[in-house]
């Protein structure tokens, strides 16, 4: 059929005729462009569940699809291929490898919220990103992302002391992306703290890196911590393994149950 939204489609699935007659009707020009005939070989009929296993993408089965979080979405206005609308669809379908055509750009939400606070279905489409993102690098589609290593040396300082100590996150995170620990931007950065704060500022930083000081009665509350990590870490996988059970003998009632 012909069709008029071609940014919609990927390039290579359109067909044009230069010249074109169907029933005598000549559609030769701008009515002669088509959708190539596609078939999904590979459909995951459980796509949806295993993304929803992780933490921020429960709520993905509320989508309805008005578009609002791709039109308020930060990337999007400068990156038009990211499109968490398109991705929800994607998922819901089932249409796992069309979803890994954009598996190297899922990861670059930047956690804005404007998607989030515009849903009128409550899907919370930012979280729906950080489950994707996650579900790829669990699946091996994709290495860590840099966002990924960021927010888990980030993590790991709040859950051991109760408190960041920047330069270190910093450090930290350059070190284990194998980044340059000198950059002009960053030295930049560097010089105008240096000049505007004052001595004092900086050799508390100093110590913190060698003593590494916890906030005030940070114990109990790291071992609650922890353990809630673990134990949502562990639904997570039980539930990713019961649906793979279900997947593996096919069988529609196990299936239906695995979804509740």
């Amino acid at each position: 059929m012909p069709i008029h939204e071609k940014s919609l489609i990927r390039p290579e699935n359109l067909k044009v005729h230069e010249t074109l007659a169907i029933d005598g009707i000549d559609v030769s020009g701008h009515w002669s462009t088509f959708i190539e005939t596609r078939v999904v070989p590979d459909y995951n009929e459980n796509l949806e569940l295993e993304i929803a296993a992780f933490p921020g993408g429960s709520k993905i089965h509320r989508c309805f699809q008005c578009g609002s979080c791709t039109n308020a979405c930060t990337i999007n206005a400068i990156e038009p291929r990211f499109n968490p609308r398109y991705w929800i669809y994607l998922i819901r379908m089932g249409m796992e490898q069309e979803l890994l055509r954009d598996k190297d750009i899922i990861w670059q939400c930047v956690s804005c919220h404007k998607c989030t606070n515009i849903c009128p279905r409550s899907v919370e489409p930012e979280g729906v990103m950080k489950a994707t993102a996650l579900w790829l690098e669990d699946k091996g589609y994709v290495p860590k992302s840099p966002a990924h290593v960021f927010d888990e040396e980030f993590s790991r300082q709040v859950i051991e002391r109760g408190k960041i100590e920047d330069t270190e996150v910093l450090h930290k995170f350059l070190s284990k992306t194998k980044q340059p620990l000198v950059q002009d931007w960053l030295v930049a950065i560097m010089w105008g703290i240096a000049r505007r704060l004052p001595v004092k500022w900086g050799i508390k930083t100093a110590l913190a890196q060698v003593f590494k000081p916890k906030a005030r009665r940070w114990k109990n509350v790291r071992s609650a911590i922890s353990d809630y990590i673990y134990e949502e870490d562990e639904m997570r996988r039980q539930k990713l393994q019961t649906i793979a059970a279900v997947r593996t003998s096919q069988t529609p009632q196990t299936h239906l149950e695995a979804a509740e």
